[in-house]
């Protein structure tokens, strides 16, 4: 008889899936006001495979392979999408230059496989992890869609900055720097608890100010990863 639990995780990670399709395609329309809730609506169901699978004890290779599938289409294309689409509507253009976002999603699927075969990411990550890339593409785009009097949209509509904010994203993706993880369990070292610590408290500070100045809700999530990275390059740099 067939049990149903152990597929339960897979349906899941397939909503995660589903929801990069369809954001995919209202971000060629360029609804980014739909296309970045099913990015952070993928980003939940992501989260929730692994839940379920470890709650369930329902793991699988087909469940890995799926998992993978499914971050290439939310987190690298969706995101690749979403920023070449800005290119072409702040610049008013269809160059050459607004198909460079476009690398995020090749990068993408470097940084997916390196990760499936690279054992020294089982609890922290080395490089960029693909839905932080995608956070702060999908944000970046959101934030600048809905306020289009801000200095971040007004560095948008040059050929310089959507491209270099791609092409660096794209090389942490698939650098060698040592990033941190969320996932707390017994035994870790205190630096490393510590530093997760000081993270959390950071994204309190920075939704306080948000609140207190009125900001779109977007520059929380596109400030909270942009310090993230910069945290863990720091680390690398001095040796923390």
């Amino acid at each position: 008889m067939m049990n149903i639990r152990n597929y339960i995780p897979n349906t899941v990670t397939s909503m995660n899936l589903l929801c990069g399709i369809i954001g995919v395609a209202f971000a060629f329309k360029g609804r980014i006001g739909i296309a970045f809730p099913l990015m952070l609506a993928g980003a939940v169901f992501d989260f929730c495979d692994g839940l379920a699978a470890r709650a369930l004890h329902a793991y699988s290779d087909m469940g890995k392979e799926l998992d993978s599938l499914a971050d290439m289409v939310t987190f690298g294309v969706l995101p690749s999408v979403m920023m070449y689409n800005l290119m072409r509507t702040c610049t008013y253009s269809d160059t050459v230059w607004c198909y460079i976002p476009l690398v995020i999603a090749v990068f993408s699927g470097l940084r997916l496989a390196k990760f499936n075969v690279d054992e020294r990411q089982s609890e922290n990550f080395i490089g960029l992890a693909t839905p932080a890339c995608a956070m702060i593409c999908g944000s970046l785009c959101y934030f600048i869609a809905n306020e289009p009097d801000s200095f971040l949209s007004s560095w948008a509509s040059g050929y310089l900055f959507i491209p270099l904010v791609s092409l660096c994203l794209s090389l942490l993706l698939v650098c060698e720097i040592p990033m941190f993880s969320m996932k707390f369990k017994k035994g870790q070292e205190k630096s490393l608890i510590r530093k997760r610590v000081y993270f959390a408290v950071n994204i309190l500070l920075i939704i306080a100010i948000v609140l207190i100045l009125g900001l779109n809700w977007s520059l929380v999530i596109l400030l909270s990863f942009t310090l993230y990275i910069l945290m863990n390059v720091t680390y690398k740099i001095f040796s923390l």
